[in-house]
C-alpha cells in the first residue's frame, strides 16, 4: 500500500428532513446563489424545502443547468455571481448541478485570462473558490463529497474534468426521499456510475492493500444488491438510503487511498459524450468491459479476485461477463450499436482527440490514442 494523505472536509447531513439543517450552515453575510437544473425540484417539493430553509438569507436563483453542464451556461452564471456579489453557492440537484456549482465557484475567483484553463489544467489553476454547499437529489457521481467536476464545452465538443481541494462542498444534504420520483433511467445511470467509480480505483493490480480492496468490494456488493431494488421499488427508503450512501462512498476519496487508479474508462467515455451526447453512465457501461478486455493480461489477477468475491466466478473472462450481465439486467446497454454509433468512427474520433492532447491513461499510463481506438472497436 502506497503512502497517502487523506483529507475530506465535507460535512454530510444524511436522512429525512435534513434540508432544514442548511439554515444555520449557509452564511447570511452575503447573497446566496441557489443553483438548480430543470423543474423536477419544484415538482417533488425540494424547491419549497430549500426556499424555506433559506428564508433568512438573500437569495439569487438560477435554474437551467444542463445534464452535462455547459461551460457557456456556467460563464453566464459567473456574470450573475459577480454582479450580485454572491458569497455562497448552493447547488441543488444531481451531480451535474453540483459540478456546475463547483466550476462557477472557482471561475468567479479565477484571475487568469481564460476560465477554460481551470479545465485544461485539470484544476491546478484553481487558487481560490467561493464556498459551495449541496442538496443532492440524484445519487451517482459522488460530487457531494469530493473536489471533482466535469464540464462540457459546446463550441469545441469537449468534455474535461478538474479537481481541487478548494472545490469540496462545505456540506452536503443527502435525503433519500428526494430521489423517490426520479425516472428509472436516471436511477439506472446512477447505479452504473457509482459502480464504475469504484472500479476505476479498484480494477488495477494487487497492491498489498487488503482493507482498501474489501472496502471497494463491499460497495460493489451493496450496489448489486440494492440497485435492482431501487429500480423495482422507487419508494423503498432503506434501499434508496443504502444506494445513496454507496454512491457517496464510491468517490469520496476514501477507497482510493494508497492504491493505484485507472480512469481510462472515464476519459474515453467523456469523449463519447462530447461527440455523441450519450449520458455519462451510458458511456461507462460501454467502455469499461472493453478496457478490461484490452488490458486482460495486466488486470487478470484483480479481475479473478473481483470475480470470486463479488460474483462467485473463477475466471477473469467470467468476471467481465458477469458485469455486463448485471448492467443489462438493470436495463443498461453495453454496446455502441445500441445507440447506432459506428465503433470504427468513434474509435477514430477518440484516437484523434487523444493524439491532439498527447494523453495516455490507465494505471500503467499505456492507454493512449491507439489503445483507446482498439478498446472502442471491441465495443461495436
Amino acid at each position: 500500500m502506497n503512502n497517502f494523505v487523506y483529507r475530506n472536509p465535507t460535512e454530510i447531513l444524511f436522512g429525512r428532513g435534513m434540508i432544514a439543517e442548511i439554515t444555520t450552515r449557509v452564511p447570511t453575510s452575503a447573497p446566496v446563489l441557489f443553483l438548480y437544473g430543470g423543474g423536477s425540484i419544484k415538482r417533488n417539493g425540494v424547491y419549497d424545502q430549500v426556499k424555506a430553509a433559506l428564508k433568512p438569507h438573500r437569495v439569487v436563483e438560477f435554474g437551467g443547468v444542463e445534464a452535462n453542464p455547459l461551460y457557456e451556461t456556467c460563464l453566464t452564471v459567473v456574470d450573475v455571481v459577480k454582479r450580485e456579489r454572491i458569497g455562497f453557492v448552493l447547488a441543488v440537484g444531481g451531480g451535474s448541478v453540483l459540478d456546475a456549482g463547483k466550476f462557477i465557484a472557482a471561475a468567479t475567483c479565477f484571475t487568469g485570462a481564460d476560465p477554460w484553463d481551470i479545465l485544461r489544467t485539470g484544476g491546478s489553476a484553481v487558487k481560490a473558490a467561493l464556498p459551495v454547499g449541496a442538496v443532492l437529489t440524484l445519487s451517482a457521481t459522488g460530487s457531494e463529497a469530493n473536489g471533482n467536476s466535469v464540464i462540457s464545452r459546446r463550441a469545441t465538443q469537449e468534455k474535461l474534468p478538474f479537481t481541487s481541494s478548494r472545490s469540496f462542498p462545505v456540506f452536503s444534504v443527502l435525503d433519500p426521499e428526494t430521489t423517490f420520483t426520479l425516472p428509472q433511467k436516471q436511477v439506472r445511470n446512477g447505479v452504473v456510475d457509482a459502480f464504475a467509480h469504484v472500479m476505476e480505483q479498484y480494477m488495477t493490480y494487487p497492491a498489498d492493500a487488503p482493507l482498501q480492496d474489501r472496502l471497494a468490494e463491499s460497495v460493489l456488493q451493496t450496489l448489486t444488491e440494492v440497485g435492482p431494488v431501487t429500480l423495482a421499488e422507487p419508494r423503498n427508503y432503506g434501499a434508496r438510503a443504502s444506494f445513496m450512501w454507496s454512491a457517496t462512498l464510491a468517490l469520496n476519496t476514501l477507497i482510493s487511498c494508497g492504491v493505484p487508479q485507472d480512469w481510462a474508462t472515464h476519459m474515453i467515455g467523456h469523449e463519447l459524450t462530447a461527440f455523441y451526447g450519450l449520458d455519462h453512465a451510458e458511456t461507462l457501461a460501454i467502455v469499461m468491459p472493453g478496457v478490461w478486455q484490452h488490458e486482460l493480461a495486466q488486470k487478470k489477477a484483480k479481475l479473478e479476485q473481483y470475480g470470486r468475491r463479488v460474483w462467485n466466478v473463477t475466471s477473469a473472462e467470467a468476471a467481465i461477463e458477469s458485469t455486463e450481465a448485471f448492467f443489462n439486467f438493470i436495463g443498461m446497454p453495453t454496446r455502441l450499436s445500441a445507440y447506432k454509433i459506428s465503433a470504427d468512427e468513434a474509435a477514430e474520433k477518440v484516437k484523434a482527440r487523444f493524439a491532439e492532447r498527447k494523453v495516455a491513461f490507465g494505471e500503467h499510463g499505456d492507454i493512449g490514442p491507439d489503445a483507446a481506438a482498439a478498446i472502442l472497436r471491441l465495443r461495436a
